[in-house]
């Protein structure tokens, strides 16, 4: 078994969006939706492959624009490829997944567990992601902006 202080530490965020449970779980559900709001300002997102079902896996690749300095990818110099399954789907409450980084670079290794979770509220819908065990080549910084980015992109998309 893992020593537990060798794990990665926990980040979270958090947002409330003037849209239902219901929609906020759509999002997820369909590839070409969530490739509209996932990736954050200056990437791109494709879908290599979606199996959104509990046990079903993913890949998906998030791609640095023209601007960005070569060689900040965790794949390639532009590239961010992710892999996971799909570990519980509580539709309109709550999508639990893993994530792996495609990486030659040890202190991106490992299974990262994030946790989306949608809460009604008179006002919408409040959506929290938590992300356990992030590899520790992730800096708390970047992933905090990453994290923040992606609800404000799916509170835009879902707008």
């Amino acid at each position: 078994m893992r020593d537990p202080a060798s794990r990665g530490r926990t980040d979270t965020a958090s947002i409330v969006v003037a849209a239902r449970p219901d929609a906020v779980y759509r999002a997820f559900a369909d590839p070409d939706a969530l490739m509209a709001w996932l990736p954050p300002e200056s990437m791109t997102g494709c879908v290599l492959g979606y199996d959104f079902r509990e046990g079903g896996r993913y890949r998906i690749e998030l791609t640095y624009d023209e601007a960005a300095p070569v060689g900040i990818g965790k794949t390639t110099g532009r590239t961010d490829v992710s892999t996971g399954r799909f570990l519980s789907l509580e539709p309109g409450k709550r999508i639990v997944q893993s994530v792996a980084f495609e990486s030659s670079d040890a202190s991106l290794a490992g299974e990262m567990v994030m946790t989306w979770s949608f809460e009604a509220l008179p006002a919408g819908t409040r959506i929290t992601i938590t992300a356990e065990n992030v590899p520790r080549g992730i800096s708390q910084a970047d992933h905090d902006a990453g994290l923040r980015a992606s609800l404000e992109n799916l509170a835009r998309y879902l707008g």
